[in-house]
């Protein structure tokens, strides 16, 4: 199985930092979190290439090459995402997509063949299983949260690190408020899960063992949602591996 993961454009804003990123010789900010995750979960024998379009073309011989797009985006990228779909069905290659765009509004995308909504540890799997069993369905979703000490690491060989500004960990999902102009605690919940300490350090340990040189970000909505847990157990690991790793900052 071929499988192509496309990460749409973001539209040219200030949070973009388009003009700014020439300045540094970057065409990104951040790499696609999510789907380098996704990739992970995909079966280790499957083919699997990622074009971020904020950094590269999508190319025709791109979806030509691919049994499967996998999609994902936020809001700001709809229209991009319109134009990805658009040339897929053209092209009678199927879609699936997911990530919050998909999640809270997949009903604007009438042409997307496969939904896997809410978070991957709980839908793809199933997805998997149905598609192996020639009976994969249209839409699935899920009002569970996992644990996400079960995420992956993330699979960091699909992208070129050094046309990112930044390299991201995501350290929890959910938060604890309700804030009205933020749609975080819809999409993870109230509840605030962490990823184990062990788990950080082996993801720090694996965007330094490919070579990355720079800034760490923390993806995190709420990154100290879970205080107790974060200032006992997890900064104090941080902080013992980076006395040994002083070439990665926050």
């Amino acid at each position: 199985m071929k499988i192509l993961l496309v990460y749409p454009k973001y539209i040219n804003t200030f949070w973009s930092f388009k003009d700014a990123l020439k300045f540094i010789s970057k065409k990104a900010t951040h790499p696609p979190l999510g789907l380098l995750t996704v990739a992970a979960m995909l079966p280790k024998g499957w083919e699997k290439k990622l074009v971020d379009m904020n950094v590269n073309t999508l190319r025709d011989k791109d979806l030509e090459w691919a049994d499967y797009v996998f999609i994902s985006a936020m809001s700001i990228q709809k229209e991009s995402v319109k134009e990805v779909i658009s040339r897929c069905k053209k092209k009678g290659i199927k879609t699936v997509a997911g990530g919050p765009l998909f999640t809270t509004g997949y009903e604007e995308f009438e042409d997307v063949n496969h939904f896997v909504l809410n978070e991957a540890e709980i839908t793809l799997p199933i997805f998997l299983a149905d598609l192996k069993n020639g009976c994969a369905h249209h839409m699935y979703s899920s009002k569970e949260f996992p644990d996400i000490q079960k995420a992956p690491i993330p699979f960091w060989g699909l992208i070129n690190m050094k046309e990112y500004a930044t390299m991201s960990i995501q350290y929890s999902r959910g938060c604890p408020f309700n804030c009205e102009f933020c749609n975080i605690s819809a999409l993870y919940g109230h509840k605030v899960r962490t990823k184990s300490t062990a788990q950080i350090i082996s993801e720090l340990q694996n965007i330094y063992s490919h070579g990355w040189r720079g800034d760490v970000f923390f993806v995190d909505d709420n990154f100290i949602g879970n205080k107790r847990r974060l200032k006992k157990e997890t900064l104090p690991a941080i902080i013992e591996w980076m006395e040994r790793k002083r070439s990665l900052s926050f």
